[in-house]
């Protein structure tokens, strides 16, 4: 008789289209996915209106907890993350073969452990940035030193590690070494879904596209745009995006006389909707000073329009604009932008076709999940090696131990 098959859950307390960012883009994109191994389960905070539970692209979505903000003025929420970390032992009556969880906000990882102590599963968690003892008490002050050795000790608790990025896998194994295992499932772009939307019938000279926080230095934009217009070259710019710093970036544009040409868009939830827009403008800027990877950058590549960003050290996104052959690297400065805008701008008047598209296939999601589902796998007691799938093909069935090379299903 067939098995059914594995029943993989799937922890973040956040999720698109209700909050927008990186990490709720990659559960959009790889939870359907997923499903070709897997009855794919997700389990966040109540999100949507109805019921508690809703089935989306064939994925069942599980509200564990009541919605609650993530963000407390501007920095993450530490009544929210205790509440979604309580509310996760709900999953000790929940049917799962492998809980997948994302890191954020730590303290969830330590009841999601109990858990699959308790229910004898594997554990996964997907790490997105690793952040230094000087980030944390930048970002909490003196708690931050207690903050980092909970991130540190977090690290531990895994069977097995997704980092979504080699920069990201990096800094983890400099970290943990081999205590855990580690695959590199890197954030990913729909490079199918790229290709068909045609662009905005209104152009943008600029685009910059994020959560509105502090650290994506979204003010250092809003500068440049005034040096620009300054200098006699205006550019109408466009910020899609919404978040703690939404107030403020409206009153630094309005305050330096440059509102009229950033135009903010807070109302972009369709993947389609915000590509068509990155595809109509000249330019994308992304002035970020910490990711831990960039999809909005990739897929500004992956539409064929030159990427702008900074040399800060923690700005991992630098590592893709390098590959790309249209892509600028500049100072975190809004001066070094504004000099940029005027290269960049120049090499795109040239006329030259901006595309990438050898490496980029390499990002595709159909091919991120193959990489995923190979994690969901691995034992903790394997130390992995670096892992390649063996094509886009449907896996044979195989319960056997988990192949060095060759994954065969989830279970």
């Amino acid at each position: 008789m067939m098995r059914s098959k594995p029943i993989v859950a799937m922890v973040t307390d956040a999720i698109a289209p209700f909050n927008n960012g990186g990490k709720e883009q990659r559960y959009r994109e790889l939870a359907p996915r997923l499903r070709r191994y897997a009855d794919v389960h997700v389990y966040s905070m109540h999100w949507w209106d109805g019921p508690r539970t809703m089935v989306q692209d064939g994925v069942t979505y599980h509200a564990i907890c009541p919605f609650v903000p993530l963000y407390a003025g501007r920095r993450r929420s530490i009544a929210q993350a205790l509440l979604f970390s309580l509310a996760c032992l709900r999953l000790c009556f929940r049917r799962f073969d492998v809980l997948e969880a994302d890191h954020m906000p730590y303290i969830h990882l330590l009841a999601l452990k109990l858990v699959t102590v308790l229910r004898r599963k594997r554990f996964v968690v997907t790490w997105h940035e690793v952040w230094s003892a000087r980030q944390w008490t930048d970002y909490l002050g003196p708690a931050g030193r207690f903050a980092w050795r909970l991130e540190r000790w977090s690290m531990s608790l895994p069977d097995c590690i997704i980092a979504a990025s080699p920069q990201t896998a990096d800094r983890l194994r400099d970290q943990i070494g081999y205590e855990v295992p580690i695959v590199t499932a890197a954030n990913g772009v729909d490079l199918a879904l790229i290709a068909h939307v045609p662009a905005a019938a209104d152009p943008f000279d600029m685009i910059s596209v994020g959560r509105l926080l502090s650290h994506k230095r979204f003010d250092l934009l809003i500068d440049c745009v005034a040096l620009l217009a300054a200098a006699g070259k205006p550019q109408r710019c466009c910020i899609v995006g919404n978040g703690p710093e939404r107030q403020s970036l409206h009153e630094q544009a309005d305050r330096l006389g440059v509102g009229h040409l950033v135009e903010f868009r807070h109302d972009v939830d369709s993947p389609a909707e915000l590509l068509s827009l990155v595809k109509a403008s000249r330019l994308f800027l992304f002035p970020s000073e910490r990711e831990g990877f960039g999809i909005a950058a990739l897929e500004a590549i992956a539409c064929g329009v030159p990427v702008i960003t900074t040399s800060a050290p923690d700005n991992l996104a630098r590592d893709l604009v390098e590959r790309s052959a249209h892509g600028v690297i500049c100072e975190p400065t809004a001066t070094a932008l504004a000099s940029a805008v005027d290269l960049a701008g120049a090499r795109h008047d040239d006329g030259l076709e901006h595309r990438d598209d050898e490496w980029l296939a390499e990002y595709d999601w159909a091919a991120i999940v193959e990489y995923v589902a190979h994690a969901l796998r691995v034992r903790r007691s394997k130390r992995v090696e670096p892992y390649s799938p063996p094509g886009l093909s449907p896996w044979r069935p195989d319960r056997s131990a988990v192949p060095a090379t060759a994954p065969a299903s989830v279970r």
